[in-house]
């Protein structure tokens, strides 16, 4: 007798389990087969999406590439030229150059930390008033990019375009921006500032001179630093985000996987 319970026990048991693997495996197929319109259906984008790119002719992917350049110009141009635009951005802003990191730690000491700040004000304000005055330099080393370059662009890094931009075109921008620069710091009394910062630590003046700093150079350089920082921001999101493409080409050859 206790052998027959023990039987019909062990039979319950494993028609529970079966029935309990049955709903399991049945849930998981439906789970599956509930998935399939979906999973055909991305395949069918994905493959539209490389037809797409198999005809996309050399000049639609330079257009498109230009076209993303001439949005993070402008986005950079607008976002840092100005009131505050470097100042107020951390990821941007004109620090003290570290070379005169010292004169900015004997001012503290002396209760003069004014003097450095009032420095780096201006600098600041100096980069803001020469970004607007970059945008047709900018533009015109976009227009330069070649079929072959933006293949490769295409393929290449978030900023890949950016950094392009920059190794090709930041020593000719250099030497165009500089006096762009060089006015906004004369204007903005950048010089003025740096003389009036020295000025209030005599007993450094063995050490540090009015004329051994480049400051104009040091500003151009932190300015182009930041136009591609923002360009490359830009850059990134159209390549991450659908929405900020917004041109029918740029849609076209951003979404090719």
């Amino acid at each position: 007798m206790k052998k027959n319970n023990l039987n019909l026990a062990t039979t319950c048991l494993a028609t529970i389990i079966l029935l309990t693997s049955s709903q399991i495996h049945a849930g998981w197929f439906d789970t599956l087969f509930g998935k399939k319109e979906e999973i055909v259906q991305k395949v069918e984008q994905i493959k539209d999406a490389r037809q797409t790119a198999s005809t996309l002719s050399d000049a639609d992917v330079s257009t498109a590439l230009k076209q993303a350049l001439d949005k993070g110009v402008g986005f950079a141009i607008t976002s840092l030229g100005k009131d505050g635009g470097f100042a107020k951005n951390p990821s941007v802003a004109i620090p003290m150059p570290s070379n005169l990191k010292k004169v900015e730690k004997a001012l503290r000491k002396i209760g003069q930390q004014k003097y450095a700040e009032q420095f780096v004000v201006t600098m600041n304000r100096a980069a803001e008033a020469a970004v607007p005055l970059t945008a047709d330099i900018l533009k015109d080393s976009v227009q330069n990019m070649s079929f072959t370059d933006a293949k490769n662009i295409l393929q290449g890094p978030d900023d890949s375009a950016t950094r392009y931009l920059e190794s090709t075109g930041s020593e000719q921008l250099r030497n165009k921006i500089k006096p762009i620069v060089a006015d906004a710091t004369d204007q903005t009394g950048v010089t003025r500032y740096y003389k009036k910062m020295l000025s209030k630590i005599d007993f450094m003046g063995n050490y540090v001179k009015v004329g051994d700093y480049d400051i104009d150079n040091y500003v151009t350089q932190k300015t182009l630093d930041g136009l591609f920082s923002k360009i490359a921001e830009q850059e990134k999101l159209i390549r991450d985000n659908p929405a900020e493409r917004t041109t029918e080409l740029l849609k076209t050859v951003f979404a090719n996987p």
